[in-house]
């Protein structure tokens, strides 16, 4: 795929303008509308510094555009960034991972999406970003990074490639998005937005006192207040659902015998990539709301790495399915990634252990009240209280299964997680172990697998003797 270097589409000038305005429109306001009238040196010199500013931010998009290309040759990607300061970045197509596509409403306004390209590296040289590019340019740089790929694990394993059709194994519907949105407790999040408009009015508009006897009135009718908490809470659930449906709809999982593809959203589509062999590690999270409810969200570890929230999320197995179903979806796409639940718990001794742990948040909870509301001195048993349960639930619900070359590992109170790897997986293992720990018999195991940025696990209360055994199976690792 020989080609010159290619600017970006010219809709990327129309996106940054728009970027532009938002960020100064209130200065603007503040200096051409709210200070009209004033003749102040510091305004009319702001206003002529707005000016420049502003015009050089116009000519820096136009510049922008014009200097920085991208070009795809046969087994880089190359990219021609800087105005005055030229830079040249080169990407070789064999250390990409993981692909990204991001369409928003801008984007198909044009016709336009973007595409990310990410590698295992760190730093300004870990992705290639291409911000405005047609899709037909999209499928031609993706198409063209398959088959380079494909051609080296070809030429590696001395075998030829034949992938598949994709085979779609989850497609969301609108049952699902109504349990997300209750799941993801999204339609609370009016309360603390009438929270947050009503403090901003009471400054302005001084509404303390007609709200103090709207208060008196809905505590003598107590009718009206449920009504209108019933609206309250039916808007939100609404919005809860749009919102929802705004980043999940439409979600799709498949795969063919190489890669695993994932695709999202209503208003913003995502669709995203990873190769198989790429994938380090998996992890199940399982919240208290989930867990009663059955669901769980896998995510996948993989060595490219997200350095986003966003690509985060996206990398996750629909974060709200049913526990069996999520299983079997895992299972068909990496069947050699299997969940078993029934594992190793840890004597009562490491609870002991963990309880006698310093309790910080509750010294710091005593020493805040006591200087500034010795009243409530009383909080700090509850913060107590709270953190032996949290210990004890830790303690519960954590435990470990060690079964030929994989290792699982689940723990957590609240949220519940377990991690899956495999030997070869791991970059690290680590036995460390404090005084008091010496003091039971006990360490912790840290488990180390490749992504961006590491991705660590750690297992407390190790016996010496299963740390030690830990040590010697990850031995094996070198001589295997």
């Amino acid at each position: 795929m020989n080609q010159t270097a290619k600017r970006y589409h010219p809709a990327i000038i129309v996106v940054e303008t728009v970027k532009l305005v938002k960020s100064s429109i209130w200065f603007f306001l503040f200096l051409f509308v709210l200070k009209a009238s004033s003749t102040s040196n510091w305004v009319i010199w702001g206003r002529y510094l707005f000016l420049i500013i502003t015009l050089w931010g116009l000519v820096s998009i136009l510049l922008r555009w014009f200097f920085h290309r991208y070009e795809i040759d046969r087994d880089s990607i190359v990219l021609y960034e800087g105005v005055f300061v030229k830079e040249k970045r080169t990407f070789a197509l064999d250390r990409v991972h993981n692909q990204t596509s991001s369409t928003t409403f801008v984007h198909q306004w044009f016709g336009l999406t973007s595409l990310t390209l990410e590698t295992g590296t760190s730093g300004e040289n870990a992705s290639a970003e291409f911000p405005m590019i047609t899709n037909e340019e999209k499928e031609r740089i993706i198409i063209h990074l398959q088959q380079k790929q494909d051609s080296i694990e070809a030429r590696d394993e001395g075998v030829v490639v034949q992938t598949e059709l994709g085979k779609v194994h989850f497609r969301s519907t609108k049952k699902d998005i109504v349990k997300a949105s209750f799941t993801s407790l999204s339609f609370l999040a009016i309360f603390p937005l009438l929270g947050a408009i009503y403090t901003n009015l009471a400054d302005y508009l001084h509404i303390e006192k007609t709200a103090k006897n709207a208060l008196d009135y809905l505590l003598i009718h107590w009718w009206v207040m449920i009504i209108l908490f019933v609206l309250a809470l039916g808007l939100s659930a609404v919005l809860g659902f749009f919102k929802t449906m705004w980043k999940y709809g439409n979600f799709v999982i498949s795969d063919d015998d190489e890669r695993i593809y994932i695709e999202k959203g209503v208003g913003r589509f995502v669709s995203f990539s990873i190769p198989k062999h790429r994938v380090q590690a998996i992890v199940v999270e399982q919240s208290i709301l989930k867990r009663i409810l059955g669901l769980a969200a896998i995510k996948l570890i993989s060595a490219g790495g997200f350095e986003e929230e966003e690509k985060e999320e996206t990398s996750s197995l629909y974060p709200f399915m049913p526990k069996q179903e999520a299983y079997r979806v895992l299972h068909t796409i990496l069947p050699e990634y299997r969940i078993e639940e029934h594992m190793e718990r840890f004597p009562l001794k490491v609870l002991w252990l963990k309880l006698l742990h310093p309790y910080y948040l509750t010294i710091l909870a005593i020493n805040g009240l006591w200087i500034f509301k010795p009243e409530w001195l009383w909080i700090a048993s509850i913060v107590f209280v709270i953190s032996v349960l949290l210990r004890i639930l830790d303690y519960w619900f954590t435990s470990y299964l060690r079964e030929g070359n994989t290792i699982q590992v689940r723990k957590g109170g609240l949220t519940n997680e377990t991690f899956v790897t495999h030997r070869e997986r791991i970059q690290q293992i680590t036995v460390k172990h404090t005084w008091l720990q010496r003091r039971f018999g006990v360490a912790t195991l840290q488990f180390t697998n490749k992504a961006k940025p590491t991705h660590d696990t750690e297992l407390y209360g190790v016996s010496k003797e299963d740390a030690g055994t830990f040590y010697t199976w990850y031995k094996k690792k070198s001589a295997s």
